[in-house]
């Protein structure tokens, strides 16, 4: 142990000696390590650390699946009452209902919330008691009870103060009293963390026959049951609903997942990318302290030659050399937690909130994080360190004392260098052409068309409580008529469910003179409900037909609007105007189509637009509007306005999520920005290490070279064929590393796949823009030191020796 300190005392005084090059060398590794604790802390907590609920290896998903498009789906409380009777491989089933909103008013402004129906049996088998009062008994899971809430840790402290008294106080939802019967802890959620809410789901009799898919579904296994054998089992279950109710049920399957899996699944493929861009980091930033040492190693022969002859053996030369490289990678790791706990904190602040990605604002820097870095720490040091620490006592020192010092293992040394090189470029390539398919991909999804026009357009909810209008119709018509007043106001319009905001709906249809298809086979659509002049406020065109006016208001009036694709997917070689359908909704009237608008993206820039179908209030009114607002100058002067005309028709009424359409349209795409701008990151710190790599390997062969380079010019060389001579050199080391590198980026951006769009792996544009820029970045860092040998004097390089 005293002699693992006193190497590392003697390597503190040499580092103090060398400020400029301990300086480079801790900046490159903070940035390295920093970067690496950074996502690992994500990793960490999103992947590896255990979920915050009771045994939660044994929770499970367990989602309804269409046939047609094999994906998964919502289910149906009818379902979900005769799985849990009928299934044999769990302890307990739960519903956790869609995310929808709730108006809190009576304390202060109205606030519309995230809120989430569920069960009994939901809080119970994830395992989290509340953590003041308590969550919902059996009795309270019925129609007429309720009228029980459980409030988010969040709410009860912004909205209530923490008071713990809240506890049996009724506060009031959409107009409603309610009592709140508990407060759940810090951090708590199920599946959306926006949720701030719960109420009981309150199944009816009634619900024990399948209709409507809106409940998702989580179940504990029982102990010993695998997820495979809880898919099987209810795979049989689902063979048996089908039987008993053939015409919900046929076309239907059923997907059980672990609740981990559901959590993570989409994120998992990002991380294991950004997981790996940082080790590339790492190892660019180990290469090229790597090259640093090798070059003060060689300056340094003439000082190891001397302490060999005093005695020192070749090993406890390496020891000492190795004592420097680790004491450099730990202070450059603990700088680099330094950083890494700066960007998990803004990570936490600023980005989580923006980001739908459970438990992302629970990241931190944790003792497995601590562990990670002291470990990549000292792997970084001896990895750096070893070879040239073997190179430098490798070398020979009697002829190291022969020639002063200045020769040594300089031509072994220069070949490492210049494969330390190559390796950085190589490894910079992989990246900046990873990081050029995500920007090339995030640039093709903002060239996508929406479907509508999101300038000069502003957006908010308005929810109504239904203890107070038995319809909406009414009440929307008079907000339109005042807001349609007001000076600016283009147009003004809502909708059940604005596009790439989250919720939708979507039913079977009947066409009217055509074959009945086959159950499980019928054609489906998205539903929405439009209100006022919601097309021209959104800037979606009319490509046939009429919008709705007066002649679609009364109740007989079965009218309905469709999308392009629907028109030209159903009745592609004929006029759909006149044409009637049956939507599977709330009775079986045929509707009209009365006219034909263009496509919107409803549900992702990403997936392509589908079959849609638009009613009118009269035909179908939502207690709620998606308001939309074209205005001639900006938007957002509208709302405060438009929030005093609603306050004058009911100060219960609360207007959320306001924000203009193209904030709407850039959420859409965060996750996918997110992503992005990371690995562009870490992309850009690899250029910027290999291209101080590259400067410092040819600085170093200029500097080593000053004699030939005196020879060459005394005997009559041009300055131009000199700085040829040494940008040459830099071109023929990052020429080797770009195709090296190529080849490596070829085969790994196939991992990436998933995350592109509209740009192949292989894409040539990206591949040949990425090698011109370390192509020209390589010149350009070996420029310096190039112009640097152009001006030696042959005179005193040749004084010299």
């Amino acid at each position: 142990m005293s002699t693992i300190l006193q190497d590392l005392k003697f390597a503190a005084r040499l580092l103090r000696r060398s400020p400029g090059f301990a300086a480079v060398a801790i900046g490159a590794l903070a940035l390295g390590i920093g970067a690496n604790a950074a996502i690992f802390s994500v990793v960490n907590t999103l992947l590896l650390r255990p979920l915050p609920y009771r045994d939660p290896d044994r929770l499970v998903m367990v989602w309804e699946v269409s046939a047609r498009t094999g994906k998964d789906n919502v289910g149906s409380p009818g379902n979900y009452l005769h799985w849990r009777e009928m299934a044999t491989s769990f302890e307990e089933m739960g519903v956790v209902g869609m995310t929808f909103r709730t108006t809190l008013s009576g304390q202060g402004d109205p606030e519309e919330l995230p809120m989430q129906f569920v069960n009994a049996s939901t809080f119970r088998l994830i395992g989290v008691p509340a953590q003041i009062g308590r969550t919902f008994t059996p009795d309270e899971d019925r129609p007429r009870h309720t009228n029980f809430v459980v409030l988010s840790d969040r709410l009860w402290r912004r909205r209530f103060g923490a008071n713990p008294a809240i506890v049996n106080q009724v506060i009031r939802l959409n107009g409603e009293p309610s009592v709140v019967v508990g407060v759940m802890p810090p951090g708590f959620s199920i599946l959306d963390k926006t949720v701030d809410i719960w109420n009981p789901v309150g199944f009816s009799a009634e619900s024990r026959t399948p209709r409507g898919r809106w409940i998702q579904i989580i179940a504990r296994l029982k102990p010993g049951v695998s997820v495979a054998q809880a898919q099987q089992d209810m795979t049989r279950v689902q063979t048996e609903m089908i039987r008993l109710f053939p015409a919900f049920n046929t076309g239907w399957g059923v997907h059980v997942v672990a609740l981990r899996e559901q959590l993570t699944g989409d994120v998992k493929p990002a991380l294991f990318v950004l997981l790996g861009a940082v080790g590339f980091v790492l190892l660019i930033a180990c290469a090229n302290v790597a090259n640093l040492l090798l070059a003060r190693a060689t300056s340094r022969q003439r000082e190891l030659a001397v302490r060999a002859a005093l005695g020192a053996d070749r090993r406890r030369l390496i020891r000492q050399m190795l004592a420097e490289s680790v004491l450099l990678s730990s202070i450059g790791g603990a700088a680099g937690l330094a950083l890494a706990w700066w960007t998990v904190t803004l990570l936490r602040t600023n980005v989580a909130t923006r980001l739908p990605v459970p438990r992302l604002e629970a990241v931190t820097i944790d003792g497995w994080v601590l562990a990670f870095v002291c470990a990549a720490a000292v792997a970084s040091g001896i990895a750096f360190g070893l070879v040239p620490a073997l190179t430098a006592a490798g070398s020979s020192f009697t002829d190291a004392l022969k020639e002063g010092g200045r020769s040594g293992s300089a031509s072994r040394g220069a070949k490492i260098r210049n494969t330390f090189v190559v390796v950085e470029t190589a490894l910079a390539l992989v990246l900046l052409v990873g990081a050029g398919l995500l920007v090339r991909s995030f640039m093709t999804l903002l060239h996508v068309e929406p479907g509508f026009d999101p300038s000069h357009t502003v957006t908010m909810k308005i929810t109504l409580p239904a203890s107070k209008y038995d319809t909406s119709v009414q009440f929307f018509d008079q907000l339109y008529a005042r807001i349609d007043a007001l000076p600016g106001v283009q147009a003004a319009g809502g909708i059940s469910f604005l596009p790439l905001n989250g919720l939708g709906a979507a039913t079977s249809f009947e066409i009217v003179g055509r074959p009945k298809p086959p159950y499980g086979e019928e054609p489906v659509a998205d539903v929405r409900v439009v209100t006022h002049d919601y097309f021209k406020a959104m800037g979606m065109p009319l490509l046939s037909g009429r919008l709705f006016d007066s002649r679609d208001i009364g109740d007989q009036r079965h009218h309905v609007i469709i999308s392009a694709t629907m028109a030209r997917k159903y009745w592609p070689n004929e006029d759909p105007l006149g044409k009637r359908v049956i939507i599977s909704w709330n009775d079986t009237d045929p509707d009209e189509i009365i006219g034909v608008v263009g496509d919107v993206r409803q549900t992702s820039l990403e997936v392509e637009s589908r079959a849609t179908t638009y009613w009118p209030p009269a035909r179908f009114a939502y207690p709620w509007n998606s308001v939309v607002i074209r205005t001639a100058t900006d938007p957002m002067r509208m709302v405060p306005e438009v929030a005093t005309i609603v306050r004058q028709f009911d100060p219960t009424i609360a207007v959320a999520d306001v924000r203009p359409m193209t904030e709407v349209l850039s959420i859409s795409v965060a996750e996918r920005r997110f992503t992005m701008l990371l690995l562009s990151t870490f992309a850009g710190l690899a250029l910027l290490l290999a291209a101080i790599g590259i400067y410092g390997v040819i600085s170093y062969a200029v500097t080593q070279r000053t004699q030939e380079i005196g020879i060459r010019m005394a005997l009559g060389a041009q300055r131009a064929a000199v700085l040829k001579m040494v940008v040459g050199q830099a071109m023929t080391l990052a020429g080797v590393g770009i195709v090296i590198g190529g080849a490596g980026a070829f085969a790994l951006t196939r991992l990436i796949q998933k995350l592109l769009f509209g740009v192949q792996p292989s894409d040539p544009i990206t591949f040949g823009g990425v090698a011109l820029l370390l192509a020209t970045v390589a010149a350009a860092a070996s420029l310096v030191p190039g112009l640097r040998a152009t001006r030696v004097d042959p005179v005193i390089a040749l004084r010299s020796e």
